[in-house]
């Protein structure tokens, strides 16, 4: 099937380094996956996300099948032809969108349990576009309030037209400020149409026997509940349909922050070893450091690209903003020792002058430096990991960077 993982060194308890391999090339493990949405890391060119050290990149199946469409990347070759990306690509089901959409909250997966609980949360000054029922969801477009519709097998059709070399199994993503009665019908409801989700990848597997071999991963919900992850995770891992199981597993859903590690645990401690656990939408230094530990093999987020377009810029010594004050004459790069394109070719003085002015090339210099930053620190974690000097190199890293956050 041209699709594998392996375990190379482990820490003690669930952390490991290992590879995927893919039809598009080899993952190093732990990886951050550098997020392309619509087929594109805004700003940037993708033979740039390839110098910066990216292994793969990951798009947004709803997106892609809204715009261009999915029939018109297949046509161009699959996603990776399309964007001219040579490495592996992952495509996400729509289950994003569902809880984006449907609340209307912003990207942001690490949450606190902020508010009363409601099954009919939404976020002020949104409109619900996401209706969830046990055969699907209904989509309002963003675009233009067309209705679409949504099913696991929907999910997947679209998801093969793409191409990519990972997708994920279509799913329910809720909130934290869900009732637990609620979590409970998400969690079978998500079992259900994961069910579904292999079955027609089964199907389309074999319908498609001259493509080259896309893997899917079964989807991990159940909140800030022990019991509920547990059993998620169990029953995506014994699933089988027609003779085929999950490839691999995403650990999604909105997470406690202060318990992002141990809510990864519990998934990791019922999921099977030799395959690959992948953490959907987290990539803050403290976030990474707690999920690799607890038995992550990749990420995926959108923040060091969003980031840097509001001129928020990532280094060791912690976050600042480059169009404040103190940049205006920096003649010296956002990050001193920093490799990146950006850090060896232009100032905070520059940087600080586009933002100002409104320049498109802040936003490209900035994510640059902002990706090549997430992308090296996985690299180097997996190192130290390598290595055993893991727990050290964590505590040196995040003792610097959260004591001077913000200093600028």
């Amino acid at each position: 099937m041209s699709f594998s993982f392996d375990v190379k060194t482990r820490l003690d308890g669930h952390g490991r380094t290992g590879s995927i391999t893919t039809p598009h090339g080899t993952i190093d493990t732990p990886a951050f996956i550098v997020v392309g949405t619509k087929a594109t890391v805004k700003a940037v060119l993708p033979e740039t996300v390839s110098e910066l050290g990216a292994q793969a990149v990951l798009a947004n199946a709803y997106h892609l099948y809204l715009q261009p469409g999915s029939d018109i990347v297949e046509e161009a070759g699959g996603l990776g032809q399309f964007m001219n990306w040579q490495g592996p690509t992952f495509t996400d089901s729509g289950g994003f969108q569902v809880m984006s959409l449907g609340s209307g909250f912003k990207k942001v997966l690490a949450m606190d349990t902020v508010g009363l609980a409601s099954d009919d949360v939404i976020a002020e000054g949104k409109t619900r576009m996401a209706h969830v029922d046990d055969d699907g969801v209904t989509f309002t477009s963003h675009l233009n309030g067309d209705k679409h519709r949504f099913t696991p097998e929907i999910s997947m059709q679209i998801q093969h037209r793409l191409g990519a070399d990972v997708m994920f199994a279509f799913d329910e993503l809720t909130t934290l400020m869900n009732t637990r009665p609620y979590q409970e019908r998400s969690v079978e409801r998500t079992h259900q149409w994961a069910i579904r989700c292999l079955a027609e990848h089964q199907r389309l597997t074999l319908e498609r026997a001259d493509k080259p071999y896309q893997a899917l991963f079964g989807v991990i919900q159940g909140a800030q509940y022990e019991d509920l992850r547990r059993q998620a995770s169990r029953g995506l891992a014994a699933l089988e349909v027609d003779g085929r199981s999950f490839d691999g597993f995403g650990l999604g859903g909105a997470l406690e922050k202060q318990n992002l590690g141990t809510i990864v645990g519990w998934m990791s401690d019922e999921l099977p070893e030799d395959k690959p656990r992948h953490l959907l939408g987290i990539s803050e230094p403290d976030d990474l450091f707690a999920a690799v530990a607890a038995g992550a093999d990749t990420f995926d987020c959108v923040n060091p690209s969003r980031v840097a377009r509001n001129a928020a810029i990532y280094t060791a010594d912690g976050r600042y903003n480059v169009n404040t004050a103190s940049s205006r004459r920096a003649f010296s790069p956002l990050e001193e020792g920093c490799d990146c394109y950006t850090c060896t070719h232009y100032t905070r003085a520059y940087l600080h002058h586009l933002f100002k002015a409104k320049e498109i090339l802040s936003s490209t210099l900035a994510t640059i430096h902002n990706e090549r930053f997430t992308v090296r620190l996985v690299d180097d974690i997996r190192s130290a990991m390598a290595t055993g000097d893991f727990e050290a190199f964590r505590d040196d890293f995040l003792g610097r960077f959260y004591a001077r956050a913000n200093r600028v």
